[in-house]
């Protein structure tokens, strides 16, 4: 007696689309493999972007690159403000390095609803010779839909913003996502983050900003502004980077 024709042509269909989804699952692993030093290198390349574009060193015709090969990146203790050495510093991951319980700490006054935060920060130097010009910091925070990540840049007076960059966000569009808009990001320049004592003094204000201690807030956005000033407030505190701004000698660039 014969096969059935029908089993037969099962068989053969099912044995083709075992063999087309092991050569497409080869086809993907190594295409990742291939693909991931580029990826690491783009995702550093835009790092390095937005870091410039906070300090305001980036325009249509930086290259990014030599533009970066100015600014000195280093590590930052949080709990005693001073700096650390790293022993692969290009491979610290500093969100990995909040979800560690041996490299993260979990915050107690969470303003800025992040939960923990990495022991130790990467902060960003400009420097002309050994004397600092302007320090940028990494921030993040929740905003009303998301988790906003970006760099604040300040002067050598650890007090006025050089400039505000915002990289990643899910707020929404017209809205919360104006934290992008560069119109507004503008409004940053020169304004005082810090007071005298070197506490967080800035305020997001619905009315005409009527001094240096004062921003626009974000027009129809409550959330997403209250959620900027809550992780402006956490990350300049004490818990955060005030200690190493206090200690930071910006003549001699050391902490």
């Amino acid at each position: 007696m014969s096969a059935n024709p029908s089993k037969e042509s099962f068989a053969r269909t099912l044995i083709v689309a075992v063999a087309l989804c092991l050569v497409c699952s080869v086809i993907v692993s190594s295409a990742a493999v291939v693909l991931k030093e580029q990826q690491v290198t783009n995702a550093l390349l835009d790092k390095k972007k937005n870091v410039l574009v906070a300090a305001n060193l980036l325009d249509e015709n930086t290259d990014i690159e030599a533009a970066f090969a100015n600014i000195e990146q280093k590590f930052v203790d949080l709990t005693t403000g001073q700096f650390v050495e790293m022993e692969n510093p290009q491979a610290f991951n500093q969100r990995q390095a909040a979800k560690d319980p041996e490299m993260s700490v979990a915050i107690e006054n969470d303003i800025a609803r992040i939960g923990r935060r990495s022991k130790v920060i990467p902060v960003y130097l400009v420097k002309d010779n050994s004397q600092v010009e302007k320090i940028i910091l990494p921030i993040h925070g929740k905003g009303l839909f998301s988790t906003m990540y970006g760099f604040v840049a300040l002067k050598s007076d650890k007090q006025t913003v050089v400039g505000l960059k915002f990289y990643e966000q899910g707020e929404t569009p017209g809205l919360g996502g104006e934290v992008e808009n560069p119109r507004w990001l503008k409004l940053w320049n020169g304004k005082k983050l810090l007071n005298d004592q070197g506490k967080p003094a800035l305020k997001l204000v619905k009315t005409i900003p009527q001094n240096d201690y004062e921003v626009d807030a974000l027009s129809g956005a409550t959330m997403t502004t209250r959620g900027i000033q809550d992780m402006l407030d956490y990350w300049l505190s004490d818990q955060a980077f005030g200690k190493f701004l206090s200690q930071l000698d910006v003549k001699k660039g050391e902490a």
